[in-house]
């Protein structure tokens, strides 16, 4: 694996200012619309400015990783731009693979539809040497046991001692920039019988430390976020995705 960067973590610890506290109104749906099956666009070059990093890994089924792409986060971006301060690229996001050293520029990370998600041995080593690093990885989009299955297998290879750990609404993930009263009601409409969960992993096993990976299990606010201008989700999801990925957001930038 090419040798990371040497960055500090001060770089991934930089504060992000906050304007206001916003309440999320159903925005409008980015234009030109992807569902995942699309070319990918090119990455914009580091210049400070945040900018959105969605992990596209190599082995899986087809274009899991682009699920919600890009669609997803030029709305995201919009809504953030609009709720901070933050200086970020609105229009523009990037993909790297865990093995890519340009990913060690960037401190938040997105990945998503990890049932499906094998890492290479560069990219576990990718992944391990960037959490340590200080990036914060936010896991989106996957239901049931057997998708879990797949992703607690992919996950042991890169933290083979890691402990997931159910999350409660008491963490300052949930409350960074939002408060978020209760962790529940982001049940899917077409999927019922699945409860959304929220687990992490910190670093050194210790829920006094760092959280580095937040994860969004039966549940899917990448989709919320897509579709948020289109109807075909209660307008109460949308918004409680955004609030949900500002938080991450936040957290990501501010720890």
């Amino acid at each position: 694996m090419p040798r990371p960067p040497q960055w500090s973590r001060l770089r991934f610890r930089r504060a992000a200012a906050l304007i206001a506290l916003l309440v999320v109104a159903a925005p409008l749906a980015w234009s030109q619309r992807g569902r995942g099956r699309t070319e990918i666009l090119p990455n914009v070059e580091y210049d400070g400015k945040f900018t959105f990093a969605r992990i596209r890994y190599t082995q899986g089924y087809r274009m899991s990783w682009s699920a919600d792409y890009p669609a997803m986060e030029r709305n995201f971006m919009s809504i953030l731009s609009e709720l901070s301060s933050i200086s970020l690229h609105k229009d523009a996001s990037n993909v790297h693979t865990l093995d890519d050293p340009e990913l060690f520029k960037y401190p938040v990370a997105y990945l998503t539809e990890p049932g499906y998600w094998y890492p290479t041995e560069a990219e576990a080593d990718g992944l391990r040497a960037w959490l340590a690093k200080g990036g914060f990885l936010i896991v989106d989009d996957f239901y049931f046991q057997q998708q879990w299955d797949v992703f607690e297998q992919s996950m042991r290879a890169v933290l083979p001692n890691a402990q997931i750990v159910t999350l409660d609404v008491s963490h300052p993930v949930f409350n960074s920039f939002f408060t978020i009263a209760t962790l529940d009601g982001m049940t899917h409409p077409s999927r019922s019988d699945a409860k959304a969960q929220y687990l992490g992993i910190f670093e050194n096993n210790d829920p006094s430390q760092r959280l580095q990976v937040i994860i969004n299990f039966n549940n899917d606010i990448g989709d919320y976020m897509e579709w948020s201008g289109e109807g075909w989700y209660p307008v109460n999801l949308s918004n409680d995705a955004y609030k949900f990925a500002t938080n991450y957001v936040v957290y990501g930038l501010s720890r």
